[in-house]
């Protein structure tokens, strides 16, 4: 199977239960009635309960919800991407080539998933694509991203899913060329909130050192003026799970 993320953008002004509503209970049953073989939906709904752990600046522009579908013929997807566009949102879509690093209950952070396809995770989840500075080549960036960044900060921080979405292929008119799309869970809004435990800190110089490195890490191969991360409620409406 082949997984198609979108990134969605209300047309009109939404409010975030509408969001939930329009995408669970609209657009999800046509989804799956129109070819989507897996389907999850990450909605920055009402039942989000913790800031985005990035600021929003003029060069950002956050979307609204995060929809995963996996796919058996990648030219269904026109059809998918109309059922999203009449439900009124703008959308960037992207193929990608998904990289599980943690899944649910792969280390002390949580436990596997127990909670049934179509209700809402108790995790607070991060989607955060990734745009590639032009001055580093991919060879580089994928080094960095895959050898560098992604265990240094598993060993650091407290999540409890780590998934790397590849971006192959753009698949809309105007979609920002990200290269990578990242999902992580975390146990709680204060994982997120408190930096002692976003930071994996036991004490102040900890919190200075665990910043230190990360922003390090992260502005070698990131425009951290554009990063833009969004905080989402997940729903595994159909995962193959169980």
């Amino acid at each position: 199977m082949t997984k198609l993320i979108y990134l969605l953008w209300p047309r009109e002004s939404m409010e975030p239960a509408e969001r939930r509503v329009a995408l669970l209970e609209r657009c999800a049953p046509k989804l799956l009635e129109t070819g989507a073989r897996r389907l999850l939906m990450n909605v920055d709904d009402d039942l989000v309960t913790a800031p985005s752990p990035t600021p929003t600046t003029k060069w950002t522009d956050p979307f609204v919800a995060e929809v995963s579908v996996w796919v058996a013929d990648v030219d269904t997807r026109g059809a998918l991407e109309a059922i999203l566009m009449d439900a009124g949102f703008d959308l960037a879509g992207y193929r990608v080539r998904e990289h599980v690093y943690t899944e649910y209950g792969g280390n002390p952070h949580g436990g596997p998933r127990d909670w049934p396809d179509g209700e809402r995770s108790p995790y607070v989840i991060s989607v955060t694509p990734l745009e590639r500075p032009k001055r580093i080549s991919k060879a580089k960036w994928m080094k960095h991203w895959f050898n560098r960044q992604g265990p240094m900060s598993e060993k650091m921080q407290p999540r409890a899913r780590y998934v790397r979405n590849i971006v192959d292929e753009v698949l809309t008119p105007g979609a920002v060329p990200y290269e990578g799309i990242v999902e992580e869970s975390w146990p709680s809004a204060e994982h997120m909130t408190n930096p002692y435990v976003f930071y994996g800190a036991r004490n102040r110089f900890e919190l200075v050192k665990n910043m230190w490195i990360m922003g390090q890490s992260v502005a070698a191969f990131l425009p951290i003026w554009k990063i833009t991360s969004v905080t989402m409620s997940e729903y595994w409406i159909r995962s193959g799970h169980g």
